[in-house]
C-alpha cells in the first residue's frame, strides 16, 4: 500500500504542476500579446510563478520517499 499512495502523492503532483504551469504561461503569453511594452515585467513575474509551482512536484517527491522509506 505504500507503494499506491507514493505514486497516488507523485501523480497529483505532477498533474497539479503541469496544470499550473500551463495557466500561468498561457495568461502570461495572453497579457504580452495585450501589451507588449510590458513583457520584461511579465515575463520576470511568470518565472517566479513557475519556480513557485514547481515546489509542488518536489515536495509530492517527498512525501513520497517518506512512504516508501518510512
Amino acid at each position: 500500500m505504500q507503494y499506491i499512495a507514493a505514486a497516488i502523492a507523485i501523480f497529483g503532483a505532477s498533474i497539479g504542476a503541469a496544470y499550473g504551469n500551463g495557466q500561468v504561461i498561457s495568461k502570461t503569453i495572453e497579457s504580452m500579446t495585450r501589451q507588449p511594452e510590458m513583457s520584461g515585467q511579465l515575463r520576470t513575474t511568470m518565472f517566479i510563478g513557475v519556480g513557485m509551482i514547481e515546489a509542488v512536484p518536489i515536495l509530492g517527491v517527498v512525501v513520497a520517499l517518506l512512504l516508501i522509506f518510512i
